[in-house]
This record gives C-alpha cells, structure tokens and sequence, in this order.
C-alpha cells in the first residue's frame, strides 16, 4: 500500500473480501475527526485508518452513512433505470464507506480502545491469521455479523431444524423457495442432485423428505464446507454426499434440483456472485446440461424467481425459449408471491417490481425424441 502517513503500518496486509483494490491515499485519524471531515475525505478516495476508540469508530460510521442517504434518489422512468440507479448508488456507498479502516494484528485482535474480540468471527471469514493487517471498518462488522448468524442459524420450517450460514455463502432468509421444494410432488425417492447446494438447505429437505441420496455439489471453497457441516448436524451424512463440481456431478439422476442466482447482471464483489448470475452463465449451464444427466422420465427443478422480468432485465419469452432450446418441456410450474420484510412504494419503479415479484419451481423433463 502507498501510505501516505510516517507511523501508518507499512508491512500491514490488505484485506477485502469485496475485492476493493488497497487505497492510494491513507491519512491516520481518531477520536478528534469530525463526521463532515471524515465524510469529505472518503468521498474525495482518502482512506482513514483509524487509531481512536472502536465504539467512536462504528457511531462515525453511521454518521459517514446518514449524510450518504440524506441525498436526494434521482427519479427513475422505469424498473430497469431504478435498478441500475440503485445499484450505481449503492456500490458508491460502499466505497465511501468502505474509506474507513482499522488495524488488525496477526492473531486478529485489534489494538484499539473498547475493541470487541473478533478472533474467532475472523478466523471463520479469512482463515488463520499469520500477519498484521488493514480492513474496513464496513467490511468487519459484516464478518462479525456472519459470525453471529453462524452462531444462531436460520430456522428454517420445512426442516424444523435451523441451517447455520457460514460468512460468504447466502443465507435461506427468504424462505419461499425453500418451502415450493419441500411440497412439490416427488417423482422419486432414490437418487437427487442439488445443484449450486450453497448452505445445503434444499439437499437436507430433499432428504428429509425421503430421497435415500441425493449429491449435492458446489464450487465455492466456503459452500462446500458450510454444506458439509450442515449435512452433519442435522445427521444426514452418508445420505447426502457434498462434493465439489462445476454444476453437476458424475452420471444421472431423476431428480435434479437448481436454484441458480435469479438476477443476470454482473457482481460487484465476490460476494454478490449468490445474487447476479452474469448472462445467466449458471441459468443456462444448468438447462442446458439437464437432459444429459437425467435419467429417463426424471425431473429438473428449476427454482427462479421473476423479479428479473418485473425489471426488464430477461423476459418471460427468453426464459422459455432457453427452456426449448436445450430440448426440455415444462411439465408443471410451482408458484408463490415472497413476503418481503417492507410495503413496497407504489411510486418507485424498483419497490413496485419486488411487489409484483413471484418465485417459482419450474419442472422440467427432457424431450422424448
């Protein structure tokens, strides 16, 4: 990093998880920085490492955010505008906040007044410690956060048992999609696939509801483990096997389960890649893959949500002609309206897609010849 201060840590790691490249300028600030002074630094891309106390650090934090969010939204003619405004927005925010940043020592304690211990929520997210290191204050309080829903878990109804979330792999809270698996008739109880498994959520319901096996594959390092220890506590191992592939796994099945990102938009950071699926990479890979892993009379779930077509980012006519390019037929559809935690705003384009939205479990079977 180009310090630009005498006594800022030179040897000191960066770390994002979001990938945000190491600041250029770095100015060392504490309890004597004002809101205004800090918001007007970050905004013009000096990052402030901060010496002062931690509690002081989270309130200037906030205080950083009020004045992002008092700016006036620029109206937008249409859901698709709305969209690309706030994630524009909302990818600044994250800059300038990300602007603010604290000391991390090689056994991840942090060497500031009334510091939390942060240990073991560090070690979950970035591994052993091995070396001081500089991370933003944003970026910390997100891993402590993970941390904590690690602890709790998610209840999760279909199970009656909850699913523990590790940092970096999407939480089942929006527990819709969850459910349409867990009442969609079964067209076997042999053998499953879980695609893109994540948690492991939708393979233990697949178990629970009787499926003898079912293979549950992921790519991400992180989703690979969080599933394996879910699978364990809820006592499903050998039943349901995680192992790492690119989509699907050896041979076939007559069940296959997918529930690929439902946006196609590109991620910001790699920790979005469980919300954007940019071009539908995974979307179509998992179509177009199907009918050479189903077994003959076997069914593909696909799990999609049609927020994507409320905001004009893929049509209805796209999705079903994906469908009959790679030589499948619809055989039945799931559907259910989300129960999303704020009344939409009938005068914003974007609150308006999102009531309008409906997830669904689409079933799929490969076309007779």
């Amino acid at each position: 990093m180009n310090w630009t201060e005498a006594d800022a840590p030179r040897s000191a790691r960066w770390r994002s998880e979001g990938g945000a490249p190491p600041p250029g300028r770095v100015r060392v600030v504490d309890d004597r920085l004002t809101a205004d002074a800090a918001f007007r630094l970050a905004s013009e891309g000096t990052a402030l490492l901060w010496r002062g106390d931690f509690q002081n650090a989270r309130q200037l934090l906030q205080a950083m955010a009020r004045r992002i969010d008092r700016k006036p939204r620029k109206p937008a003619s249409s859901p698709t505008e709305a969209f690309n405004f706030h994630r524009r927005a909302q990818s600044q925010r994250a800059r300038t906040l990300g602007m603010l940043l604290l000391p991390l020592e090689a056994d991840f304690s942090i060497p500031l007044r009334r510091a939390p211990d942060v240990k073991q929520a560090c070690v979950e997210a970035y591994g052993a410690g091995e070396e001081p290191s500089v991370v933003s204050l944003r970026e910390l309080l997100g891993v402590i956060g993970a941390h904590e829903w690690r602890k709790k878990g998610v209840e999760i109804p279909a199970l009656g048992e909850r699913i523990h979330p590790h940092y970096g792999v999407f939480s089942p809270v929006r527990g819709e999609y969850v459910q349409l698996v867990a009442e969609a008739p079964l067209p076997t109880s042999k053998l499953a696939f879980d695609i893109g498994t994540g948690t492991g959520v939708l393979a233990a319901v697949l178990a629970r509801r009787g499926i003898k096996h079912v293979v549950a594959t992921d790519q991400d390092p992180r989703a690979l483990a969080c599933a394996r220890q879910n699978i364990a506590r809820l006592g499903l191992k050998g039943r349901v096997d995680v192992v790492e592939a690119d989509l699907f796994p050896q041979g076939r099945a007559p069940l296959i389960v997918c529930n690929p990102p439902w946006l196609p938009a590109r991620a910001n950071s790699p920790l979005e890649h469980a919300i954007y699926d940019p071009d539908s990479r995974m979307l179509l890979g998992f179509l177009n893959g199907l009918a050479a892993h189903l077994e003959p009379g076997g069914e593909g779930w696909l799990i999609l949500s049609d927020l994507a077509e409320h905001l004009g980012l893929r049509s209805r006519e796209w999705l079903l002609a994906a469908i009959d390019a790679a030589g499948l037929d619809v055989v039945g559809r799931l559907d259910t309206r989300p129960t999303h935690p704020r009344a939409a705003d009938a005068t914003d384009p974007l609150h308006a897609a999102r009531a309008a939205e409906v997830t669904s479990l689409w079933r799929l079977a490969a076309r007779k010849p």
